[in-house]
């Protein structure tokens, strides 16, 4: 292979790849703006000038193609000269509001002043106003005066998106970015233009003003908008969910995500239709009630039907863990084969960059975990006919809303004698239901979703509840001991009476004199492992942060897309 010295360093390299990319993969640091790894090269913003043995002048490292004995210095006095040069260039008519900027504590330009600049402008006259608190489409704010014109914005919208929404206009210090007259930026993505904008001009509606970010902690978890699985960051303050952002994860979301994704996946965690513990339904009313009462209401009720009247649908939506406790409970418990789930699939509303027609993050965990008929049993469309007739008595339904869906599910929902609910939120299905059990969601719990490419990825608990299951591998507890819990810095008044589906159901297991020895959901998922072929070898460390693989039959992810 050719090879490079960059700082002394001696580097192999593919050919064709420029300066930057070596760096990068190598982990030496040359400060940019206007490079992306995912988006063409531009060169505007000169911050990344190197200087390279045997060529008189600087080049910049993100257009300049490696060659084979290219001696690079990112460190020299020319270089280092050349970049405070660059940022002082770049900061002579910022307007300096880092105080009132929601970019402050992630901004490249706020960084790079103070680690690649000399401290002090010799620029003493009035800096170039322009306009301020643009609206540039539903979801994105523009301050042109905080812009430095790297172009990434451009770029996304015409390469990733594949709408051509944004442009440069004016020339010199006028120029800005504007959309087309009549037109806005509102592609589906439009939002990933506030993550990559190096700055504060390009900022996210819904989030402005709402906290800094570091009085916010993040957690790793997985978007639940569709079965791509995007890999995001959950913001929170106050144990309040404040805002989603995409993690990068080359294998699945690249450093993308939706705006669906991003804005209408969380609101129902904060919202004010939260079920706040168990609720009996008493003469036509929902009364709360103590979990015990619900537990033994629930067990009691359906001891008094035959197994062939009761049914069990599991969720999409639910983890794997869930799945698989509740498939169980009613596999060995009741010795049910009535049991499947919903599956979410939209024909029509998918995209060629990550929106899938499967609105639903766990549609093929579901499956493999176990939500399934059993021989001779019902599917989802049967166990609704099924109700409609009067054979199917009573149903177990497992965080889903279903009378929400069609008129028609609703109809057959209240014809049931018992209908046992679990649920985060109010809705169209528990106003009906006999027993409503406040179930955590996808925020609020530890556990596995499998997207429908077959990847295992996990979820982990951002916003605590008064149940919270603190599962940790390794790296996890060892972070924990170092820097505390994310819910140490920011205690809540109110957490929420919610418990995962799973632990609901063990507490039902033990009111029927079974035993359940978890208590965490990553044991749960060890005998996931051990007994489902397709998740043999795994676990939560394994899983990582990135998510495994695991290997399909065809005619798994066959059923689970039509």
């Amino acid at each position: 292979m050719p090879k490079i010295v960059i700082d002394d360093k001696e580097l192999d390299f593919n050919q064709g790849q420029t300066i930057i990319q070596i760096a990068e993969e190598n982990g030496i640091d040359i400060p940019h703006f206007c490079w992306h790894e995912c988006l063409s090269v531009s060169g505007n913003c000169r911050m990344c000038l190197v200087e390279v043995e045997k060529i008189p002048k600087l080049v910049i490292a993100c257009s300049t193609i490696a060659a084979d004995g290219m001696v690079v210095h990112t460190q020299s006095e020319k270089t280092v000269k050349a970049r405070s040069a660059v940022m002082e260039f770049l900061l002579i008519n910022h307007p300096l509001d880092c105080p009132i900027c929601d970019e402050a504590g992630e901004c490249k330009l706020q960084q790079y002043a103070y680690s690649h600049s000399v401290g002090e402008s010799r620029f003493t006259e009035e800096k170039n106003h322009k306009k301020k608190r643009v609206p540039l489409g539903p979801y994105v704010m523009f301050d042109a005066e905080r812009c430095i014109s790297c172009s990434r914005c451009i770029r996304f919208c015409d390469e990733i998106a594949g709408e051509k929404q944004l442009t440069f206009v004016q020339r010199g210090d006028k120029v800005t970015i504007v959309t087309a007259p009549g037109k806005q930026l509102d592609n589906p993505y439009s939002l990933n233009v506030t993550d990559i904008c190096p700055v504060g001009a390009l900022t996210n509606r819904d989030f402005r003003f709402k906290s800094r970010v570091w009085d916010m902690s993040s957690t790793k978890s997985i978007c639940s908008g569709c079965s791509r699985g995007c890999n995001i960051e959950v913001w929170v303050r106050n144990n309040e969910i404040l805002r989603l952002t995409p993690r990068h994860n080359a294998e699945v979301n690249s450093y993308w995500m939706c705006d669906n994704g991003r804005l209408n996946t969380f609101k129902h965690v904060n919202a004010e239709n939260r079920v706040d513990g168990p609720y009996l339904k008493r003469e036509g009313n929902l009364i709360k009630t103590g979990w015990d009462e619900a537990i033994a209401f629930a067990v009691s009720e359906l001891k008094s039907f035959g197994k062939d009247e009761i049914a069990f649908i599991g969720s999409a939506f639910a983890t794997c863990e869930d799945n698989y406790i509740f498939a169980k409970f009613a596999k060995s418990a009741w010795s049910a084969k009535n049991i499947d789930f919903l599956r979410h699939v939209k024909p029509g509303e998918s995209d060629k960059l990550l929106v899938m027609e499967d609105k639903s993050p766990n549609a093929l965990g579901a499956q493999l975990a176990g939500i399934q008929p059993g021989k001779g049993g019902l599917n989802f469309e049967g166990i609704i006919h099924a109700i409609k007739e009067g054979k199917i008595k009573a149903l177990y339904l497992l965080e889903d809303d279903l009378a929400a869906i069609k008129p028609e599910y609703e109809s057959a929902l209240k014809k049931l004698e018992l209908l046992i609910v679990h649920s985060s939120n109010f809705n169209k299905t528990t106003d009906i239901a006999d027993l409503i059990l406040p179930a955590s969601t996808y925020a609020e719990k530890h556990g596995t979703f499998v997207n429908f490419d077959g990847r295992v990825q996990r979820i982990r608990s951002a916003v605590t509840t008064e149940d919270f299951d603190r599962s940790l591998d390794g790296f996890e507890q060892s972070r924990l001991d170092k820097f505390g819990s994310p819910f140490d810095k920011w205690s809540s008044p109110k957490k929420m009476d919610a418990r995962s589906s799973w632990r609901i159901i063990a507490a039902m297991y033990s009111a029927l004199g079974h035993k359940i020895k978890h208590t965490m959901s990553q044991e749960v998922f060890d005998e996931i492992s051990e007994t489902i072929p397709e998740f043999q070898g795994l676990n939560y460390s394994v899983i990582g942060d990135t998510g495994a693989k695991i290997k399909l039959k065809s005619a798994e992810t066959k059923s689970i897309k039509v």
